[in-house]
């Protein structure tokens, strides 16, 4: 075990589990690295040592946490048997005949679409969309909100990725929207880049709007595009509760100046005022604590091109008028 933290470099007695001093889990990498190895076998359907490597996990973060509790519920799901529980769930299919596989997918299918379809989410998304309906049109609307669920999803879908808990996206009409998910201490460079799926997916989106544009020349499309690309840029900005304020994380100093210098090149390209903001929040985190010694290229990296690539899409797309 490190005799420091390796995100505050607080001193680390031989059995900790817990940073004393910024509540970091100490033993954070070995937990992705578990968490990891536990899905893959779970998705060749190897329990046996699915389990195992759960239970690894288990002893490496505290008790009485939410992470505990957490794989300690999987290791209960795990555990039941699928086979017995599908056959109390469906004992009438046996009763159907050669309709009964139908029967089942069906069942399956009702369940999945009750699991995804919650009443929060579905009610939320409604109402932001009816907002923006109203606000400027219906086909504007309906593609703006569509390209928030986007970037919503794009969370969700890299945290389901890697294991780990996450609820479908709640939108707050007129505000925005977030995916609430358990950390269960993983590292900063995961927490970087389950931040950062949502700016790239909401890029991908706002290039298909943009591809649209240029094949139709439909202002709407490109509307579409300018928009998604400045709220995703806007988003990455490392402040307060925005995507860059939690992607930043495991970019060390000199990371943090060369994304400040390439924010204010962009601007000089593109002439793009979001990219000053940009370079402010880049200057800023220059002064947060802790600051990793090591950084992350691979995080500083894919923060650079996605920063690209929204900076030259807003560029070249249209302002949306009236």
């Amino acid at each position: 075990m490190p005799l420091n933290c390796t995100r505050c470099l607080a001193p680390l007695s031989p059995d900790a589990i817990v940073c004393p001093q910024c509540r970091a889990l100490v033993h954070a990498d070995e937990l992705d690295a578990l968490r990891t190895q536990a899905v893959t076998f779970e998705h060749q359907h190897d329990l046996v040592n699915a389990r195992q490597a759960w239970l690894a996990a288990l002893q490496l973060v505290p008790p009485a946490s939410k992470q505990a509790e957490w794989i300690e519920q999987h290791l209960r799901d795990l555990a039941s048997p699928p086979a017995a529980a599908a056959k109390s769930q469906h004992p009438w299919a046996r009763r159907l005949g050669p309709l009964a596989p139908l029967a089942l997918v069906l069942a399956k299918a009702k369940t999945f679409l009750f699991a995804i379809f919650k009443f929060k989410f579905l009610f939320s998304f409604v109402a932001f969309l009816g907002i923006y309906w109203a606000a400027f049109g219906a086909w504007f609307g309906i593609g703006f909100a569509l390209m928030i669920l986007i970037h919503e999803m794009g969370h969700f879908a890299e945290v389901k990725r890697r294991g780990l808990p996450a609820e479908m996206p709640v939108f707050l009409p007129g505000l925005g929207a977030y995916v609430k998910w358990q950390a269960l201490g993983v590292s900063t460079e995961v927490r970087s880049f389950v931040s950062l799926a949502g700016p790239a997916a909401g890029l991908l989106a706002a290039l298909v709007a943009a591809f649209l544009f240029w094949r139709t020349g439909n202002p709407i499309w490109g509307a579409l595009a300018h928009t998604g690309a400045w709220l995703n840029l806007l988003n990455l900005i490392p402040v307060w509760i925005l995507d860059g304020a939690g992607a930043v994380l495991p970019i060390d100093r000199m990371g943090r100046i060369s994304l400040l210098v390439f924010s204010l090149a962009l601007f000089w390209w593109t002439g793009e005022a979001t990219l000053l903001f940009l370079a402010a929040g880049f200057a800023w985190q220059l002064y947060r604590k802790p600051i990793p010694q090591d950084g992350s290229i691979a995080v500083q990296l894919y923060f650079a091109a996605l920063l690209a690539i929204l900076a030259y899409l807003l560029h070249a797309t249209p302002v949306m008028r009236g």
